[in-house]
């Protein structure tokens, strides 16, 4: 089973689950600037409605371009600790992802600065 995971907007949080290249489900959930609260219990959601678990998850693919500095580190960040502690291959939708020693990780590819004020 393939997670997807996109925080790139701030207003949604977008999950997929596919196997064998068939969308088994998928949500969308608005959540108003609420990314990091939001996003591992709507994943928790999504797997239950579809009697799975963390297990049943063989790899994650993370939306990684665009979008603002923080939603996307958000579901970068998530996803390669989801990965990590899983101990499953990750990849970032600019196909893109880094080996560093064992671990592969996927960087966040940002279209400019954060802004501060």
């Amino acid at each position: 089973m393939i997670l997807y995971i996109d925080t790139t907007e701030n207003n949604h949080i977008i999950l997929k689950l596919s196997d064998q290249g068939r969308e088994v489900a998928s949500l969308k959930e608005e959540v108003s600037r609420a990314q990091a609260e939001k996003l591992l219990p709507a994943l928790e959601e999504i797997l239950k409605k579809n009697k799975l678990s963390l297990k049943d998850i063989s790899e994650i693919e993370v939306n990684n371009n665009g979008g603002t500095f923080t939603s996307l580190r958000i579901g970068v960040t998530v996803a390669n600790a989801l990965a990590f502690s899983l101990n499953i291959p990750i990849k970032g939708t600019t196909g893109r992802t880094l080996k560093k020693s064992d671990l592969n990780i996927v960087n966040p590819k940002y279209n400019s600065e954060p802004k501060i004020s």
